[in-house]
């Protein structure tokens, strides 16, 4: 697994844009007492039920592989010329 430039940040916003996807879609509203991790998770599996990334293998599936999971999900929406990806 390559570490991506600016990983943390684009898992950051990664996030953010997750979570709006998901409740966006109406399937889920997240409590401020919900971890980050079950956020984060929940968040993946949406992605793959919708055909929006591919899985990972069951064994894989863990905080720091969905981590990187989300960050190139949401790399690859940028613009090419978007600071984060520089």
């Amino acid at each position: 697994m390559k570490k991506l430039k600016n990983e943390a940040a684009l898992f950051k916003e990664a996030f953010h844009a997750g979570v709006k996807y998901a409740e966006g879609r109406g399937v889920v509203e997240f409590e401020p007492n919900d971890s980050a991790s079950e956020k984060l998770l929940y968040i993946y599996r949406l992605l793959v039920y919708d055909k929006v990334i591919q899985p990972l293998p069951e064994d894989q599936v863990a905080e720091k592989t969905l981590r990187h999971k989300l960050a190139i999900w949401y790399s690859r929406q940028l613009p090419k010329d978007h600071p984060l990806l520089k």
